[in-house]
């Protein structure tokens, strides 16, 4: 039987642009942490490796929230879920910008990992409430100020934070956020809810799951204390083993599981897994270690640059990300999928070799995390399509979520063996890491990506015909 709805009503255009303002604030609130890492590490007293769990603690929990976030739109409709996002994210928003110490500011970027799951559930609204030409214009100007609003955080929070405090760069955004939300909430038409999903939510399966992040990232902090603390580090693997373990038994046995770990038998799965994994490996070591070098005044290495340098350094690598998917859907249609990955891991390769190798001046760094930045961008794009076009329509979802895991998974161990390697390669007495530190970092995820060649080469072409 089939449910007929009523019509929704019309989005005007200043439910747009107020949807896009949202847009822009949200990409500046996420993206102010990256440029002063190193400034929030010196005045909360953080370790390298509590600085490389900040640094990625956000798009953990964020990409945790994104497929409940859609499934709760789909049943109580896009505009409410999107309005209590948003509501979380400014809570966050505030914890963070009042955080005292770094247990406050994990809770504050935790909160804030809800904008993840709200940006796509802006474009459900679009779609529900435009026309299919208008909604594809309103999508793409949507996901063009997020971008946009994550380079003006890029450049903004160092000059803020410098200029006023941290708590500054944290509280602009979030009263940003604030703003337009309840500018949302009143010029956006309320979107019906759709019919109940009888399946159900798999909650079992998320807690389990965040359960295995927390422990994994907890392994990696403890790692360069292990040998002093032998007991704790042992019951956290066994601990970690059981969470996956639990977490393998309940997504095997649920009607409607978080992730349907039979689908990783499939070679086209599992082979992108693999490369995902690896991709995002690199890239979150290159997130994590290049704005440290950038900071770090070493004995004939690190620049000692302030936050507001170090954004202006990253900017060609926001440049780059944000031309990278619309350069890897262009590829993929002309060149097929394995082209597109295969450049992706030769570039990830050469960049972080590179950074290994040299990394005495400033166009070294910003070269590197650009072509970081991009092959992450074809690699994501192209491995996305690929699955698109071969599993079944009706498999889609659950295909691309294996990967999203993947990717959460990659980007936790790559941006906590960053932390690890500093933390480990800083010499006691000292708070400046060794140069060799950084160049292991480097290696170690370079030598990775060249290895991922190895399953790309054995991926099926993908050329559209």
């Amino acid at each position: 039987m089939t449910t007929t709805l009523a019509s929704p009503a019309r989005m005007e255009k200043a439910a747009v642009a107020a949807l896009g303002m949202l847009a822009v604030s949200t990409g500046a609130l996420e993206s102010v942490v990256a440029p002063t890492l190193p400034l929030l590490q010196r005045e909360l007293d953080m370790s390298p490796s509590e600085g490389a769990l900040l640094n990625i603690v956000l798009a953990i929990t964020g990409t945790l929230i994104t497929p409940f976030a859609g499934k709760l739109g789909d049943r109580y409709g896009g505009k409410r879920v999107l309005i209590r996002l948003m509501a979380v994210v400014s809570a966050g928003g505030l914890v963070s910008a009042l955080a005292p110490n770094l247990p406050v500011l994990l809770i504050g970027q935790i909160l804030q990992g809800a904008m993840v799951g709200a940006l796509p559930l802006s474009f459900i609204v679009v779609r529900t409430h435009l026309p299919s030409g208008a909604s594809k214009a309103a999508i793409g100007l949507v996901s063009g100020m997020f971008v946009g609003g994550s380079m003006v955080g890029l450049l903004a929070a160092g000059p803020v934070a410098e200029a006023f405090s941290r708590h500054w760069m944290f509280a602009v955004p979030t009263f940003a956020v604030i703003g337009f939300t309840l500018l949302v909430n009143r010029l956006m038409p309320s979107d019906p809810p759709g019919r109940p999903d009888d399946a159900g939510l798999d909650w079992p399966g998320l807690l389990l799951l965040s359960g295995i992040l927390v422990t994994l990232l907890l392994v990696f902090a403890l790692a360069p204390e292990a040998g002093s603390q032998p007991l704790v580090f042992v019951a956290l693997i066994a601990l970690l083993a059981a969470f996956v373990a639990g977490w393998t038994a309940v997504e095997r046995r649920s009607a409607a599981p978080m992730v349907d770990l039979r689908m990783l038998a499939r070679p086209v799965i599992w082979k992108s897994c693999v490369v995902t994994f690896v991709i995002c490996l690199g890239t979150a070591m290159g997130v994590y270690l290049v704005p440290q070098l950038l900071d770090v005044s070493g004995d004939g290495y690190g620049f000692g640059l302030g936050a507001t340098e170090i954004g202006f350094v990253l900017l060609p690598g926001a440049v780059a990300a944000t031309l990278a998917g619309p350069l890897g859907g262009i590829w993929e249609r002309r060149f097929g999928s394995r082209a597109v990955v295969a450049t992706a891991a030769v570039l990830m390769a050469a960049a972080l070799l590179a950074l290994a190798a040299a990394h005495s001046e400033v166009w070294h760094i910003a070269v590197g995390k650009a072509l970081i930045a991009l092959a992450n961008g074809l690699c994501v794009t192209a491995m996305v399509t690929s699955i698109a076009s071969s599993v079944d329509a009706g498999d889609t979802g659950i295909a691309t979520s294996l990967v999203l895991v993947t990717r959460v998974l990659g980007s936790a161990v790559g941006g906590m063996l960053g932390g690890t390697l500093l933390t480990s390669g800083t010499l006691p007495g000292s708070e400046v890491p060794t140069e060799s530190a950084f160049s292991a970092g480097f290696l170690i995820a370079g030598v990775v990506a060249v290895l991922s060649l190895l399953v790309v080469r054995t991926m099926s072409k993908g050329v559209k015909e």
